[in-house]
């Protein structure tokens, strides 16, 4: 080298910077890296040149450091020419090494550069030039393409997890190709993987055993791809070997190994076989394992091997693989004939064959497709009624379309694809089969396929289906079940609405809460058209849209009206009434409600809305803030009623408002006041009892009911016009409705008993008997209502009504109350009782007595109280009545609000003027003992009454005589415990016991027998 001028030097030098510039320029794969160290090649090129044209100085460490230049420019190069002509697939796969590499050759090339720069002296130009060129060499930083790294880390993820599956194959085959410009057409991935065949093989004899089993992983994994093989060989490969076994028995369906196929290590059927210098074949990893463990023999002979070397035996691996193909078709031709068969077994064995041949190499995907498998086992789906059979059929169909276009596209289009919908339907593990199987059919290579997705939604049933898996227990495949959905759900706004009405809600939800107004319009108008159950009402409250419809209620007309009836659907769930209150949306409704510049049914639907929310009793309860303040309903009771004053106003908004009213007047009495009194209701409301709408003319009803409490009058004087009471008694007959019924009642006892001209009239009307017909098969409320109805027909001073409804068999009804009333009925009944019992003496007839002996009627009873004769339809009498019995009973309970009309009825018995009677009648019937006890549990005003009745019973020296040791006990117990007792009180009792002074013990009783 010394003996070469330096110029001549210099001039090689500069040659081969030129060609290695050139050639990195024109590599397109990791072109960056390449076109940087070629820039940086050419700025060499121009710098060389320059030294050209100077004197060089022609010393040993100029030459040194030319010569280092110039082999690091030939190392440069034969990167280039290294991976100039490689399989693309392979460039990428070891990209990051490439790059790498062309890092470390250019930072070598500045490095040389910069001991060019030390050996001579530069000034000037070329001192910056040379500095800046070593520098920027030295110090560069290349980095590999983001896009292919991306794709490498996929593969190495996918190799680690040992995704082994054809859509991962399919799609890496895809990337990669793309990623190095190969089309993605079957015969060119199948020339570019023969070549990264080859790159592996150099591998694998360049004993790069790593990179070996790498490269072998990678091309394993993409030869499943569906582009990596062409279909047109495939099928040509198929009818080849089928050629081959139509020598062979129709029953044989396996041909054994030859001795040559089988390891003699392993003892199994190679898969990798690579052969010794000695020309044994082994397996690849069998062998390696062999030499690990220190062998040193050939692994079948057993000689001493001086070289350890071995190679890929191809012309083997094909050999077997030939023998695996042609195993595949004899099994074909054997599943044919067994799936057409009659015996269940036959069909299960050959199904369980295909699954084996799917699982074991793609290419039976195709293979069972051509060999006409595919057709039969959907055919066999379609006919089967073993769900085990179906079971296998629709997991066989998964495997054979996973990754496969082919068969995907036929079992699509084939009427199996209707088969698979019903399968949903069906036993769970088909359902779940079912499910997977669909999954697999809706992928491909780009994410969804569309155009299954659109023939899906053509089946009605299949959401609905989906739906219904869902609700098994969570798995992958409700998952899968669930991915299914959603993608329906975003490929047509239809199916969002199909699924809310298969009680799926969570896409509809998602459109409510975050979708475009056009949008949620659009779900709400299906919506609101739906059956909702109450559970799914409580649900959608739940997820939060109740928030996004109440501001709706600020867009336009549509979205005022849809949002509110949806609002009004919710609130039929009380849970939901809380949220609306919660959320600030009672002032919203009682903002828009009275805009009347509003359409009628956005009106229309905020009364109804007022009326849910003031329904089932809550009454005001939920008519709060935004902060739970109650809300002042003065103004709003005010507006409610001045809805009914304009009769051109809509029933669709009078009807939910007097709902509305009603209920929230029945939840608070002050607010009852604000309407009678503030708001003038009752004259607002009488009218409406005229009104042509059944509903308006009983809601009228009930809000009379409530304001005849606190100004009856006004309503006698209305009802006392024409026909206006008819249509009383007509409510009363209302067998239909028992609100209405028990409101007309109330109203009815509400109104004053001194106004006998309406009582008169109602007597005209036959209003008794529609109150006795309540009693008799009213609801409790009605019931109550109807007996205090009954008091103005019952008034002593009015004995013609009582004989009225007396003879209407009122008394055995009023019995059986005493019995089985609830207590407001049994105290009621005893009352009306009571009144009854207070005509009796003036209707009994005593009887006269002639002589010593009385006169009357022959086989006619005396009554023991009245001394006459008595009867229930003449005199009213509570003895033949029945009903002393009863009310002892009902005083024995010892419950305040029965005892006291129990007491008074009980009074009426004994008669001032003949008190030994009654009293005795009191006695034989044990009523004076729980009297007696009334002394020490009752109020005041119930002792007051029980006094009363014992000062006319102790007017009997019998009574005295039996009781008046005891009584005498309870009275001085009871101004002895009782000091605070009222002075009327103490006076009573001081009558009481003055009565039992007047008789002496000693005294005989006048009635014989009479003892205790």
């Amino acid at each position: 080298m010394e003996l070469i001028p330096v110029g001549t030097l210099l001039n090689l030098l500069t040659h081969q910077v030129i060609k290695t510039a050139q050639a990195a320029r024109d590599v397109i794969f990791e072109k960056e890296s390449f076109k940087i160290l070629s820039k940086h090649l050419f700025d060499i090129e121009a710098f060389l040149k320059e030294l050209q044209l100077q004197k060089l100085n022609d010393s040993q460490a100029t030459r040194k450091a030319l010569e280092l230049l110039e082999a690091d420019v030939k190392k440069a190069n034969n990167l280039v020419e290294k991976y100039k002509n490689k399989s693309r697939f392979y460039l990428l796969i070891k990209c990051r090494h490439i790059v790498k590499e062309v890092q470390d050759a250019t930072r070598n090339i500045g490095k040389s550069l910069n001991m060019i720069s030390l050996a001579n002296t530069f000034t000037g130009v070329m001192s910056e030039q040379v500095n800046r060129l070593q520098n920027e060499m030295q110090r560069a930083e290349f980095e590999t393409s983001q896009s292919h790294l991306q794709i490498i880390d996929k593969l190495n993820q996918g190799l680690s997890e040992q995704k082994l599956d054809q859509s991962f194959a399919n799609d890496m085959l895809k990337d990669i190709a793309r990623a190095v410009g190969v089309p993605v057409e079957p015969s060119e991935i199948s020339k570019e993987l023969k070549r990264f065949r080859r790159e592996k093989e150099e591998a694998v004899d360049r004993k790069e055993r790593a990179e070996g089993f790498f490269l072998d992983q990678v091309i394993e994994l993409l030869s499943r791809a569906d582009a990596a093989r062409d279909y047109e060989e495939i099928k040509k490969q198929y009818f080849q070997r089928l050629q081959v076994i139509d020598s062979y028995d129709p029953r044989e369906e396996y041909i054994m190994p030859f001795k040559a196929f089988t390891c003699c290590i392993t003892k199994n059927v190679m898969v990798d076989p690579v052969s010794l210098c000695t020309g044994t074949a082994c397996e690849r990893t069998a062998l390696e394992a062999w030499f690990e463990c220190g062998k040193k023999t050939d692994p079948e002979t057993g000689e001493l091997l001086e070289d350890f070397s071995y190679r890929s035996n191809i012309q083997l691996r094909q050999s077997i693989q030939e023998w695996k193909e042609v195993n595949y078709c004899l099994k074909i031709r054997s599943c044919n004939a067994k799936l057409i068969s009659d015996s269940d077994s036959s069909v299960e064995e050959a199904l369980h064959q295909i699954q084996e041949l799917v699982s074991e190499n793609p290419i039976n995907k195709d293979w069972i497709s051509i060999g006409g498998l595919t057709d039969d086992i959907i055919s066999i789906l379609r006919s089967s009624c073993s769900t085990n059979v179906k079971q296998q059929v629709l997991i066989i169909l998964k495997h054979a379309t996973e990754g496969n276009s082919r068969n995907k596209d036929k079992v699509v289009e084939s009427a199996g694809f209707d088969c698979i919908i019903a399968c949903l339907e069906t036993d769970s593990s088909i359902a779940k089969a079912a499910v997977e199987l669909l999954y697999e059919l809706l992928q491909e290579r780009s994410g969804w396929d569309g155009h299954v997705l659109r023939k899906l939604s053509q089946q009605r049933d299949a959401i609905c289906f989906l739906v219904s898996f869902l609700k098994s227990p969570a798995n992958e495949s409700t998952d899968k079940a669930e991915k299914i959905l959603t993608k329906l759900c975003d490929e047509d706004e239809e199916n969002i609405l199909r699924a809310a009405e298969a009680d799926w809600y969570k896409p509809l939800i998602g459109c409510i809460i975050q979708g475009p107004e056009s949008k949620r319009i659009s779900m709400l108008r299906g919506l609101v058209s739906m059956e909702l159950a109450e559970s799914n009402i409580n649900l959608l409250g739940e997820t939060g849209v109740i928030p996004c419809l109440l501001e709706m209620t600020y867009g336009n007309m549509e979205s005022k009206e849809l949002s509110l009836s949806m609002l009004v659907k919710l609130s039929g769930c009380s849970a939901n009434k809380n949220r609306i209150a919660a959320a600030g949306g009672v002032p919203v409704l009682l903002n828009l409600v009275f805009s009347f510049h509003l359409r009628t049914a956005i009106i229309a639907k905020c009364t109804e809305l007022l009326e849910k929310l003031a329904s089932s009793g809550d009454g005001t309860k939920f008519f709060v803030d935004q902060n739970g303040k109650q809300i002042e309903l003065e103004s709003t009771i005010v507006n409610l009623l001045s809805f009914q004053q304009n009769p051109n106003t809509s029933y669709t908004v009078r009807r939910p408002a007097l709902r509305a009213l009603l209920e929230i007047c029945k939840s608070e009495a002050r607010l009852v006041k604000t309407a009678v009194l503030t708001a003038n209701g009752i004259s607002l409301v009488l009218p409406l009892l005229d009104d042509s709408d059944t509903q308006i003319r009983e809601l009228a009803v009930n809000l009379l009911f409530l304001f005849s409490q606190h100004e009856p009058g006004g309503v006698v004087e209305y009802l006392l016009k024409p026909r206006r009471l008819e249509a009383l008694v007509g409510f009363l007959e209302n067998n239909y409705n028992s609100e209405v019924q028990m409101a007309a009642a109330g109203l009815l006892a509400n109104l004053p008993k001194s106004e006998e001209s309406l009582t008169k009239r109602l007597i005209e009307l036959d209003g008794p008997m529609a109150i006795l017909n309540i009693l008799r098969s009213g609801t409790t409320e009605a019931k109550e209502n109807a007996l205090s109805a009954l008091f103005r027909f019952t008034d002593p001073a009015n004995l013609e009504a009582q004989r009225i409804v007396v003879g209407l068999n009122v008394y055995p009804l009023l019995v059986e109350f005493l019995e089985n009333g609830s207590l407001t009925a049994k105290a009621r009944a005893a009352a009306l009782i009571g009144n009854l019992s207070m005509s009796t003496p003036q209707l009994t007839v005593v009887t006269k007595k002639i002589g010593c002996l009385f006169f009357h009627p022959a086989r006619v009873p005396i009554c023991l109280a009245h001394g006459g004769v008595c009867s229930v339809a003449n005199t009213f009498c509570m003895v033949e009545g029945k009903a002393l019995p009863k009310l002892v009973i009902l005083l024995q309970e010892k419950i305040h609000a029965t005892a006291f009309e129990v007491i008074q009825a009980l009074s009426t018995l004994v008669q001032e003027d003949f008190p030994h009677k009654g009293a005795n009648v009191l006695h034989q019937s044990n009523a004076i003992q729980p009297i007696l006890e009334v002394l020490s549990w009752g109020t005041e005003s119930l002792k007051e009454e029980a006094l009363k009745l014992l000062e006319k019973v102790f007017m009997s020296r019998e009574m005295v005589e039996c009781y008046g040791s005891e009584a005498r006990l309870s009275l001085l117990h009871l101004t002895g415990q009782n000091i605070n007792e009222s002075r009327k009180l103490q006076g009573t009792v001081a009558k009481v016991l003055s009565r039992l002074e007047r008789y002496s013990r000693s005294s005989r009783p006048l009635v014989p027998g009479l003892s205790r």
